[in-house]
C-alpha cells in the first residue's frame, strides 16, 4: 500500500488502499450495519434481552474481525513500508493501537 500526502488541514496519514480491499472492508462494514439495524428492530419490537444481547455478541465478534483484517493489512503494508524507510516510530504507534484494541 502506498501513503498518499497527508491532508494540508491535519496532520493525519492516509493510506491508498486497492479497490479490491477498500470493497472487501466496505461491505464488511456494511454487513456489521445490518447487524445493528437488526438489534435495534428487535429493542423497537420488545424482543427477549438475551436474543438482543446474543446479536450485541455477534456484532462485537463481527467488529473483531474487521479489526483483525483492517490490522492485517496494516502491518503488511504501511508498517513494513515505514520501518523500511527507517520511521520506527511507526512501531511506537502500532504498540499503542493495540493497546486500544485490547480494552
Amino acid at each position: 500500500m502506498e501513503e498518499k500526502k497527508a491532508c494540508p488541514c491535519c496532520c493525519q496519514k492516509t493510506t491508498k488502499r486497492s479497490a479490491e480491499q477498500k470493497k472487501a472492508l466496505l461491505n464488511r462494514l456494511r454487513r456489521i450495519e445490518g447487524q445493528v439495524r437488526g438489534i435495534q428492530t428487535m429493542l423497537e419490537q420488545d424482543a427477549y434481552c438475551n436474543d438482543v444481547l446474543i446479536q450485541s455478541a455477534a456484532v462485537n465478534a463481527a467488529m473483531n474481525a474487521f479489526n483483525r483484517e483492517l490490522l492485517a493489512s496494516h502491518i503488511r503494508g504501511c508498517v513494513v513500508r515505514d520501518i523500511r524507510a527507517g520511521q520506527d516510530e511507526v512501531i511506537d504507534e502500532l504498540v499503542a493501537t493495540l493497546q486500544k484494541l485490547m480494552k
